[in-house]
């Protein structure tokens, strides 16, 4: 006997009952982000590895230790694409998308890193990421946030916490990692292999370990909140003022600095306390130099991308009620001749109603099992037509939500009365 093949680890299929919560995500995140005046565009799913070093950080664990990157058959370096941003940004440049002008841009899929899968992390998951260009104000960092607390209540998820912090210029932090640097070496002993590398490269990585060790050691260190620029404070400041404004909470977190480098000034993250160590669903920030870093002129820029499998998996932690869509009409075909005619009866009534039509097979055993079936597909109305009806130019109607209500009715009356009882 063959063994299955098993699937790559890490990878998950979405089974037909968890895609109407992954398109109820896409669905209500979209319906907003279009009305905001972003316009969807789609990357590949690959690209050249150099640009993922070069805009995420060559010391960034992603780069490091988490690309599925590989050589092609002319030895050119690929990657698929662990973040949406480097890409999108790629793509502006390729097409000369952000030339003296402002662009607000979004796009969704697949996004691949090799992680230890955990609960709502795996190793392909899905993004939707959204990025605007050209904007200098602190006012669209406030509309970005207030874009996606306006799809957490379209969702109806309730529980997300907004932590903000501002990381400053490439300036202030490249005094404040020397102080960081300083700082840490005093404790070098109690560093691991991933937190020496972190302080030689890139100290501010180290307030992102995990090294459980380094907790307290980690808290007791400078906070960039109290050496930034003057020009980073006073924008901090605003933005914190905006989104008073608007009405939305927030929690100043003086330790997040976000795990990419393309960042500067503005980095938050909508946390909740459901998921366990999957805290973040969204996160984003300001990445002012990334499109010079990638070859361009120098353009303003700032987005988010929130995670949809852990949005998902906090719609199921917050039992969240999602209307699912349901069949209205379960055609049941008794015997090969009812067979032959059913599919005509049902294009009829399709080009009555935009209603979903589920055809059970003729053979599949009694008129009861067959009725369990239709019953069970939530269906409203029962279409039921065998060799007695099809001599009689008739076909039985039965609602499937009312006891014993039934009704014969002629085919070519079907369309109209599945409409009134359908009350379309």
């Amino acid at each position: 006997m063959n063994k299955y093949i098993a699937p790559v680890k890490g990878m998950n299929d979405i089974l037909p009952e968890e895609m109407h919560s992954f398109n109820y995500v896409i669905q209500g995140a979209s319906k907003h982000i279009n009305q905001y005046g972003y316009e969807e565009l789609a990357v590949p799913l690959m690209e050249r590895t150099n640009l993922f070093a070069r805009s995420i950080g060559e010391s960034s664990d992603i780069v490091s230790k988490e690309m599925y990157s590989f050589l092609d058959r002319n030895e050119e370096g690929l990657t698929l694409r662990p973040e949406a941003t480097a890409s999108i940004v790629r793509a502006g440049l390729t097409h000369s998308l952000f030339y003296r002008t402002q662009k607000r841009l979004w796009t969704k899929g697949p996004m691949f890193r090799y992680e230890k899968p955990q609960k709502a992390r795996y190793r392909q998951f899905h993004q939707i990421s959204v990025e605007a260009f050209g904007f200098n104000s602190m006012s669209v960092d406030a509309e970005l946030i207030m874009l996606s607390k306006r799809i957490w209540q379209e969702i109806g998820i309730c529980s997300p916490v907004l932590e903000l912090n501002s990381i400053g210029s490439l300036e202030s932090r490249i005094k404040y990692a020397s102080m960081l640097k300083e700082y840490f070496m005093k404790y070098e002993k109690e560093l691991d292999a991933d937190d020496i590398r972190r302080l030689d490269k890139n100290p501010l990585r180290i307030l992102d370990s995990k090294n459980e060790k380094i907790k307290d050691i980690k808290a007791s260190a400078p906070r960039i909140n109290e050496h930034l620029d003057k020009e980073s404070q006073e924008d901090f400041e605003l933005l914190c003022s905006l989104l008073e404004d608007l009405s939305i909470p927030f929690v100043i977190n003086p330790r997040l600095v976000r795990g990419l480098d393309y960042y500067n000034k503005t980095v938050f993250e909508w946390t909740t306390d459901k998921l366990g160590a999957q805290s973040a669903i969204c996160s984003g920030g300001r990445y002012d130099g990334l499109v010079a870093q990638l070859g361009g002129e120098s353009v303003p820029a700032c987005g988010w991308a929130l995670g949809i499998e852990r949005i998902m998996a906090l719609i199921k932690a917050e039992n969240i009620s999602i209307n699912e869509l349901r069949p209205g009409i379960y055609a049941i075909p008794l015997g090969l001749k009812a067979a032959y005619k059913m599919p005509e009866i049902i294009e009829r009534v399709k080009e009555r109603l935009i209603n979903t039509i589920i055809w059970g097979d003729y053979s599949e055993g009694s008129l009861k099992s067959k009725m369990k079936k239709a019953d069970k597909s939530g269906a409203q109305v029962a279409l039921i037509l065998g060799e007695d009806e099809l001599n009689q130019g008739k076909l039985m109607v039965k609602l499937l939500r009312e006891e014993g209500s039934q009704e014969s009715i002629p085919l070519d009356d079907v369309s109209e009365v599945v409409a009134r009882i359908l009350g379309k």
